[in-house]
């Protein structure tokens, strides 16, 4: 019988802290215990829910999921968590928002409806980066879909204290944890909770978040979501939402992923229209020139996508057969197009960036046409067009998600095989039996994936040019400090790497990377705690009910 994507079950609640963390460590209670108090100093009672949801680390896939492409993600174990509880009013509609973080300033949300249609309104300034801006974008989002309705019962009030461990424009998607955070607060103090499966909530975030102005492609509100402790996750995007956990292989030496902040904030909202915005409509207008050459049928306002292509190109129906069979197709189709983009998009002055004009014609639409399909939308910014560069990224960089997944498999698949069965000491202790260091399967499966890793570092430098002479130093310092891989993680021009580094070595890893990396030099013991750390897949997104408080 086939198991039940993440995507169709419903939202996590929980009732004990064991539900949420499995491994419920004292400091993250004693955490949890502070923000309950701290919420009943501010606003004088008990919050009814803690919504949290956790940052996220992209083990390979970058900038592929907006074009339709899977990715393999993980959640971490830092999160966004917001205590909240409705008004005492029935009347009131009004947000108060506030920060443990007491450097962050107090905050108000106070909806209105426009008189004409009834429609939500709740304006946003996307021209500047406000923490407040991604709740007030949540709100909206549950209001247009859930309080539609001039008639129907208006929303509650409520009072909101939010905090979180995971660092800012770190590359770890603090942004999609506290939409995601914020959107499922509002559903938990208006008993909508039940109304809406994890699939759906993502879809919602994912709109949520359109509105700071940023397109996401989904990946980053489906690992914080759809996740689960111990394994990552194969999120694919077409021909609809699906999610299956993708369990790490046991390997000898175990090995684990430690994530370095290259401290140059990524703030993917204020540089949208050079990096971010113009990867998207350069990917999709390389997928319409690349569909024009290979005969493959497009309509004139269509904004097709790189993996739509590939399935009209090599006659995909859909989700046809099996999982395995899906992804076996797929894999053929990216080795069957690479020559393809070579002859179509490397062309002529395809490698050097194609100009306004010539990427225009390339398309053939005319530039009225071309203008409201692609850039009526967006606001961008350039002076050549890299639609060759972005494509032969993102179709490269989907196999390379699909290798990375069958490495990991049949690591899996390998321990089982070849582990000794637990003895009763063992068992009775919940301890498995550890991989043969002497494995030479276990080694090449960490070898494989610390290569992937690389090559996706490479290829996100040198052909979707999202990288940053931090980012670079700092992989390279990794490398040379023993990880068998390492690439920067999330949107990339700054933020966060994540290299796969034998456990044993982790102190010894990161101590000679806090003295060769300059901005780590001058860091105190807890300062640097915060920006180089090793985790595990932790798990995703939910509520927890603070009824009969925490435990």
């Amino acid at each position: 019988m086939a198991s039940v994507s993440p995507a169709d079950q419903p939202i996590r609640v929980h009732s004990t802290s064991g539900d949420f963390h499995p491994e419920f460590k004292e400091n993250v209670k004693q955490g949890w215990n502070q923000l309950v108090e701290e919420f009943g100093k501010r606003f004088g009672k008990s919050p009814s829910h803690i919504a949290r949801a956790p940052g996220r680390v992209n083990l390979i896939g970058e900038h592929i999921d907006y074009c339709l492409f899977g990715v393999l993600p993980a959640a971490v174990e830092r999160d966004i968590l917001i205590a909240c509880a409705p008004s005492d009013d029935p009347f009131e509609s009004a947000i108060t928002i506030q920060n443990l973080d007491g450097t962050y300033s107090v905050g108000s949300i106070d909806p209105l409806r426009a008189q004409k249609d009834g429609e939500w309104i709740l304006p946003i300034d996307k021209t500047k980066l406000d923490w407040q801006s991604y709740i007030k974008a949540a709100y909206h989002g549950v209001l247009s879909h859930f309080f539609s309705s001039v008639e129907g019962p208006s929303p509650k009030g409520a009072n909101f204290l939010v905090t979180g461990s995971v660092p800012l424009g770190g590359g770890l998607s603090s942004s999609a944890a506290l939409v995601v955070a914020s959107t499922l607060a509002f559903l938990a103090v208006n008993d909508k909770l039940a109304s809406i499966t994890q699939g759906q909530l993502v879809e919602l975030c994912m709109e949520n978040e359109t509105r700071v102005g940023v397109n996401s492609g989904g990946m980053d509100q489906g690992a914080s979501v759809f996740s689960s402790s111990s394994s990552a996750l194969y999120i694919s995007f077409w021909p609809k939402l699906h999610a299956s956990p993708v369990p790490l292989p046991q390997t000898a030496p175990p090995t684990v992923y430690v994530i370095a902040n290259t401290l140059k904030t990524a703030n993917k909202l204020e540089t949208a229209k050079i990096h971010y915005n113009l990867r998207v409509v350069e990917t999709l207008a390389a997928a319409r020139v690349l569909a024009r050459g290979l005969g493959v049928q497009v309509g004139p306002k269509e904004k097709v996508r790189l993996r739509e292509v590939l399935a009209r190109w090599i006659g995909e129906k859909g989700d046809e057969g099996t999982e395995e069979e899906q992804i076996a197709r797929l894999k053929a189709g990216l080795e069957k197009i690479a020559p393809e983009v070579e002859r179509i998009l490397g062309a002529g002055s395809g490698q050097r960036g194609l100009t306004y004009d010539e990427m225009v014609e390339a398309s053939g639409l005319d530039k009225a046409t071309f203008d409201e399909t692609y850039l009526s939308w967006v606001e961008v910014e350039a002076s050549h067009f890299q639609l060759y560069k972005r494509a032969k990224h993102v179709f490269s960089e989907a196999l390379r998600v699909l290798q990375f997944r069958e490495v990991s498999l049949r690591g899996v698949q390998e321990f089982k095989e070849t582990a000794p069965m637990p003895t009763v000491r063992q068992f009775l202790g919940r301890q498995m039996p550890q991989p043969d260091p002497d494995s030479k399967a276990s080694d090449s499966a960490q070898h494989e994936l610390g290569r992937l890793m690389n090559e996706s570092h490479e290829s996100c430098d040198q052909l979707f040019d999202c990288s940053s002479p931090e980012l670079n130093q700092l992989t390279s310092l990794a490398r040379e400090a023993g990880a068998l891989g390492s690439r920067l993680t999330g949107a990339g021009w700054g933020g966060c790497c994540v290299s796969l580094v034998p456990e044993a070595q982790v102190a010894a890893f990161i101590e000679q990377i806090s003295k060769a990396y300059p901005a780590y030099q001058d860091l105190s013991k807890e300062e640097l705690d915060q920006v180089i750390f090793a985790t595990k897949p932790g798990s995703g997104a939910g509520v927890y009910d603070v009824a009969g408080g925490l435990s």
